[in-house]
């Protein structure tokens, strides 16, 4: 049983405050990680307070190492905090201005809302290639059709959110701009080949890494004609060789929320974070249900006393997290919550988000 495992985990938190048992559970089992959620969102004073009741559990910790605290935060449709916080367009609206530098001032800013409250990870950008417009799972929240071009603006987008000392997570890999079905609600069957992958799909993905991506999420959909037995997030062809191998990704890998019916209407509650470990994930998601990090740590636990899931597999992911927490959070608290008001809605930020909806890039705005 390894003493550290639930650094592998990222878990849900029920309310707008730090519950005694949800804090007990992170201390309990070295929890490395939370995601919030609309549920979890109220004012910026309370969301500033659970960010620092979180970020405060460390010391107690057995790792000592902070808390990972993500976000989905896109803009557009996927944009978790609402006003006083800046509201900022989709990518879509972003993508029509062609222009690098009001990309990376888009994330930059963004970024600094998020950081100033104490949020230090963002489930974003979103860099599938539109390749199927009927695909309205991803829509507007993709920046193109084209793959050069959305390798080009994502690129910035990463080097605007890193600026700002928020980590980016690039998603879906390896794309997930050609389906139909949703995932949260099944597991979407592509017939697209490798080929196909790396001449449109991987392009932008292989943008981002270069730009320094420090984590990427996988995508719950299976591609028959590369892996007909697993899906991207529990497919060793995709993590381990495509991914680890031929992409040469040194990273975190996380995967899209385990509890997603994708996979949820196809494999047990139990083997899931197995399968997923197996396959050569290093991060398990889990968002809304909280019975299942539990059932998670049990079933790796067991998984990794039976040899099922290797013990230097496991070592290996965790040192990627302590070394990506040495780097990136050692200086992860919550700004003091007068100066974070300062940062939350500041009018430049909303001049330049206004002038993305509006389709215009000032003239002082053409440069970073």
């Amino acid at each position: 049983m390894s003493k550290h495992i639930g650094q592998l985990l990222f878990i849900g938190l029920e309310g707008t405050e730090l519950k005694k048992h949800e804090a007990d559970f992170i201390i309990k089992n070295d929890i490395g990680g939370v995601t919030l959620f609309a549920r979890n969102l109220k004012t910026p004073a309370e969301l500033h307070k659970l960010c620092s009741d979180i970020y405060n559990l460390h010391t107690k910790l057995p790792s000592k190492a902070p808390l990972f605290i993500a976000i989905d935060m896109e803009g557009g449709r996927v944009h978790r905090l609402k006003a006083p916080f800046t509201q900022w367009p989709s990518l879509g609206k972003l993508a029509a201005l062609d222009s690098t530098a009001m990309a990376f001032k888009f994330a930059n800013m963004m970024g600094a809302e998020l950081r100033a409250v104490g949020i230090n990870l963002d489930f974003a950008p979103c860099i599938d290639v539109l390749s199927n417009p009927k695909n309205v799972l991803i829509g507007d929240r993709s920046l193109g059709s084209d793959p050069e071009y959305v390798a080009k603006i994502a690129s910035a987008l990463v080097r605007g959110y890193i600026k700002a000392g928020v980590l980016p997570c690039a998603k879906h890999f390896p794309g997930h701009g050609n389906t139909i079905i949703d995932s949260h609600l099944d597991l979407p069957i592509e017939e697209v080949d490798m080929k196909t992958l790396e001449g449109r799909e991987l392009i932008p993905f292989k943008k981002a890494f270069r730009a320094r991506m420090d984590l990427v999420m996988t995508a719950h959909i299976k591609f028959k004609n590369i892996d007909p037995t697993y899906p991207v997030t529990l497919s060793p062809i995709f993590i381990k060789k495509l991914l680890r191998e031929d992409l040469r990704y040194r990273g975190l890998v996380i995967t899209d929320d385990l509890d997603m019916k994708a996979l949820a209407n196809n494999y047990p509650k139990a083997e899931i974070p197995v399968l997923a470990l197996q396959a050569g994930c290093d991060i398990l998601l889990y968002c809304n249900d909280f019975t299942s990090p539990p059932i998670a740590i049990d079933a790796v636990n067991k998984a990794i006393a039976e040899k099922r899931v290797s013990s230097t597999q496991v070592d290996e992911s965790l040192a990627r997290v302590a070394a990506l927490k040495k780097e990136v959070l050692a200086q992860a608290a919550p700004l003091p919550f007068a100066e974070a008001t300062k940062i939350i809605g500041h009018p430049e930020h909303l001049r330049v988000a206004r002038a993305i909806q509006e389709g215009e890039v000032p003239q002082d705005l053409r440069a970073t």
